[in-house]
């Protein structure tokens, strides 16, 4: 039998991938993080499936659950809110599941940082302006960031950042960031991307800390920071759709070209 690590997705329930619903459908057994799980997205599983919230529950007794359900010959649906290669805490559950010699597949899902830029209605890789995305979060009392991790020092780079679990510490990210990315620096927070209490704020980023105290934003949320975020950059166009890379394909035989594999 297999624990199957489900991306549930950023929190609209029709952003589960097909693979996900799948699964869920028939999976009899589902374990889900209920305060970040949208509970539409159970009606999936089977009428007499059996559906446990973790949300309270320590690591220890989780792995007890999904490991009993594999003892008794059945699939384990592990759903997870976003993408579970991004702060998911997949990890300590696979290691201790393998010690007990229970089969794991991680299932990726929409990740919460490709939903707010979708929000947003932006592209995070201007030609031009910005062409790399630092995802990346803050230390806290529960995790600290390893040496060379530290929001200044990533900072250093310039590149356009994502921060994930941040929005509770705005003033400490304001003074790590105003030294390399300036007081006018464009942000964008996206808190509950998709779902029906989806909040958006823009502002420069010396105003961040007021801008989300004044939308009583304090978690679920992205920030993102860079210049791609300006209204309207000054940018080089792609050179995917340029007349120069067009005239050069017409009147060959040339290979299957698309976003992901430009010549």
């Amino acid at each position: 039998m297999t624990v199957y690590f489900i991306g549930a997705g950023p929190g609209a329930p029709d952003l589960i991938t097909l693979r996900g619903a799948e699964l869920l459908r028939r999976c009899p057994v589902c374990l889900y993080a209920g305060s970040l799980v949208p509970a539409e997205m159970l009606a999936l599983c089977p009428s007499n499936a059996e559906l446990v919230n973790t949300a309270r529950m320590p690591l220890e007794e989780i792995v007890e659950r999904m490991v009993a359900a594999d003892t008794a010959g059945h699939d384990v649906a592990r759903l997870h809110s976003g993408d579970p290669s991004l702060y998911s805490a997949v990890a300590e559950q696979q290691r201790l599941l393998h010690q007990r010699g229970v089969e794991t597949v991680i299932v990726p899902g929409v990740p919460a940082f490709a939903a707010a830029a979708a929000s947003l209605g932006t592209e995070l890789t201007v030609p031009g302006v910005g062409q790399s995305l630092l995802i990346t979060r803050v230390s806290t009392l529960s995790t600290d960031m390893p040496p060379g991790e530290t929001l200044a020092e990533l900072a250093s780079t310039g590149v356009t950042l994502a921060l994930h679990l941040a929005a509770h510490r705005a003033g400490d990210i304001v003074a790590a960031l105003v030294p390399h990315y300036g007081a006018d620096c464009p942000t964008a927070t996206v808190a509950f991307a998709s779902r029906d209490d989806e909040q958006i704020v823009r502002c420069h980023l010396d105003e961040l800390p007021q801008a989300l105290a004044s939308a009583g934003i304090v978690r679920t949320a992205v920030i993102f920071v860079g210049r791609v975020l300006d209204s309207d950059p000054i940018a080089t166009d792609s050179y995917l759709y340029s007349q120069a890379r067009v005239g050069k394909l017409r009147g060959t035989a040339a290979p299957h070209l698309g976003p992901d594999n430009p010549s």
